[in-house]
């Protein structure tokens, strides 16, 4: 059925209920699993004629240890359960557009990730990564709450 699983995760909690049955998934199935993080482009915020900006270099040393945390964390868990796993940080990309990228590149054939289930003018406003992805993918996508 499946045999090459994307995990996407931030490493918050929510997420965590992806890796899990991600994992779980890939392991029944005897799947290999590619973990992803994605880190959005550097921020920069105009005010009128003020540009405020984080330091790029701060920035970037920042999102690469977050990643590296984030990755290493799935690849431990997977390794505890036996299940092939490769770690990509795809860096300088809107979440939704990293995961179909990597979903892409790594030839996956399957999308996990998780969704606050957010409704109405919460999603309108906060938008929907989950359901960019849903509805930008090629493969199929396996959404947990």
């Amino acid at each position: 059925m499946y045999k090459h699983v994307l995990i996407a995760t931030d490493g918050s909690e929510l997420a965590q209920k992806a890796v899990d049955q991600g994992l779980a998934l890939a392991k029944a199935l005897g799947a290999r699993v590619t973990a992803v993080t994605v880190t959005e482009p550097w921020p920069v915020t105009m005010a009128g004629d003020v540009v405020v900006a984080y330091p790029v270099e701060d920035y970037e040393r920042s999102a690469a240890e977050a990643a590296a945390k984030v990755l290493a964390a799935v690849t431990d868990q997977a390794g505890r359960q036996g299940v092939p796993c490769a770690a990509l940080h795809v860096k300088d990309r809107f979440p939704a557009e990293g995961i179909i990228e990597a979903a892409k590149s790594t030839g996956c054939d399957l999308i996990v990730m998780s969704s606050h289930g957010r409704r109405g003018l919460s999603k309108l406003l906060l938008g929907s990564q989950a359901t960019e992805v849903l509805t930008s993918s090629t493969v199929p996508v396996l959404i947990c709450r």
